[in-house]
């Protein structure tokens, strides 16, 4: 290991602690009491700085300025003495890339080095533009909504009979006609997709049902079709009901029989096919309508509906952390004040606008923590209309919340954080049924066996 990090205290029992913790762990750690000295070094040697911000003179904050301007890609983790919340928010909004609180064990600090370490290398490697190995979607989520529809799916997965998957766009209806595939016994045969939105209806008829030499002008070979193509397996109709009703009556006679005549032939061929479709407008209302034939729609043996991300808001924190995970930035976390906003909005745009959301605001904002301030402004706007004024018991209960959440559920912390006594707060606690599962955040809960807060 050749990682050099630069740590900066004026306490020199405090540099000492930190270059023994870290030299265990097989970094080369160099110590300096002063920041303005340390800023007269060349300091884009080091992979990494710890900088304490109660010191004199240049205090941590100024120092993490000027360190931004001159190194802006350069991490630095900030030590906080009890961690007044104001100065570590203060910290994170300046490029900070993560903070820790004193006291702290050698071990909560190794492991913070370690993933903000893992980060920064991963930022670099998407500067350069290093591809991904894409994964398997899967679904995320253990709310009763969710579990109730992975039952469903279970229950139809391994069946023959035709599904029809409803829901509002962004909720992952070719996610559920690919895991029913995967669930089913004819996981070994292809997976076809056929978007019949993006096709043109002449051409969506050829494309599906195959051609033969000369059924056309340009038809110089035959062609055989998408349900050809998938035998033996699943097709998946997305944005059926963007069919025409004449195409419509054709995959009605291909869903009863199983058979398929290509387009300028006379030989019957018959194909065993799943047929998945998707609808991405209410079908019922389509068919009261006369635009979706009803007697094709009875063909659909299975209707499932795919719940909105508002009905299962609960399984945000876990969406977002296999996001995170997915995509690189396992060691990225998002704060319980952001977590509010996120829980609060109704995602009309669903799973697929929690993606873009979640893309944009670590582009924007690469660092270990996600602030409020760092998400899109619909959300902040989405709370301000829905905020209420709060009761002076309720904005004391918000009060004790966060100062636990802030502190890791460490309660000597958050009674000095607070103002108040160990006793006051843990009466508190209880009034207002405040349980360690309540907080968002999965907040780090290291041992406070070393450093004390000056």
């Amino acid at each position: 290991m050749n990682i050099q990090i630069l740590v900066i205290d004026d306490d020199s029992v405090a540099c000492e602690f930190l270059q023994e913790a870290l030299s265990r762990a097989g970094y080369k750690v160099d110590t300096n009491t002063s920041a303005a000295d340390a800023l007269n070094e060349n300091l884009s040697r080091y992979d990494l700085l710890i900088s304490d911000i109660r010191m004199p003179g240049i205090d941590g904050l100024e120092f993490l300025r000027r360190v931004q301007g001159t190194w802006p890609d350069l991490p630095v983790i900030l030590v906080t003495a009890y961690g007044s919340l104001e100065t570590t928010m203060e910290a994170l909004r300046q490029g900070a890339w993560d903070y820790i609180s004193k006291p702290f064990s050698p071990e909560a600090i190794r492991q913070m080095v370690q993933k903000v370490l893992e980060m920064s290398k991963l930022q670099k490697l998407r500067v350069q533009g290093k591809p991904r190995v894409p994964e398997e979607p899967q679904f995320i989520g253990s709310s009763v909504a969710m579990v109730e529809f992975y039952k469903q799916l279970v229950r139809v997965a391994d069946a023959s009979a035709s599904v029809l998957i409803e829901g509002e766009s962004g909720t992952g209806k070719e996610l559920t006609a690919r895991t029913l595939h995967q669930q089913s016994s004819r996981r070994d045969h292809p997976f076809v997709v056929v978007h019949c939105g993006a096709i043109p209806d002449t051409l969506l008829e050829s494309e599906l049902f195959g051609y033969e030499k000369g059924a056309f002008t340009g038809a110089n070979h035959s062609h055989p079709g998408l349900l050809e193509s998938a035998q033996g397996g699943t097709i998946f109709l997305d944005e059926i009901t963007e069919m025409s009703p004449a195409l419509q009556g054709k995959l009605l006679r291909f869903m009863q029989n199983g058979e398929v005549r290509r387009l300028g032939g006379h030989e019957v061929r018959h194909v065993a096919v799943r047929v998945v479709a998707a609808a991405n407008r209410n079908i019922d209302e389509e068919t009261q309508k006369g635009r979706f034939r009803s007697d094709l729609l009875y063909r659909f043996v299975v209707r499932l509906h795919v719940p909105p991300l508002r009905e299962h808001a609960e399984d945000l924190p876990q969406l977002i952390e296999s996001m995170l995970k997915k995509w690189g930035y396992s060691a990225v976390r998002v704060s319980a004040e952001a977590m509010e906003l996120l829980l609060a909005y109704d995602w009309p745009g669903n799973v697929r606008e929690l993606e873009n959301m979640l893309q944009q605001t670590l582009l924007l904002s690469p660092f270990m923590v996600v602030l409020p301030e760092n998400l899109p402004e619909r959300f902040h706007r989405r709370r301000e209309e829905k905020r209420s004024p709060m009761t002076s018991e309720e904005a004391d209960r918000e009060n004790i919340f966060r100062a636990l959440n802030t502190t890791s559920w460490n309660q000597k912390r958050a009674a000095q954080l607070l103002g108040i006594d160990r006793k006051t707060l843990r009466m508190k606690i209880q009034r207002y049924g405040l349980v360690k599962e309540d907080l968002f955040s999965n907040p780090r809960s290291p041992d406070t066996a070393s450093t004390n807060g000056k």
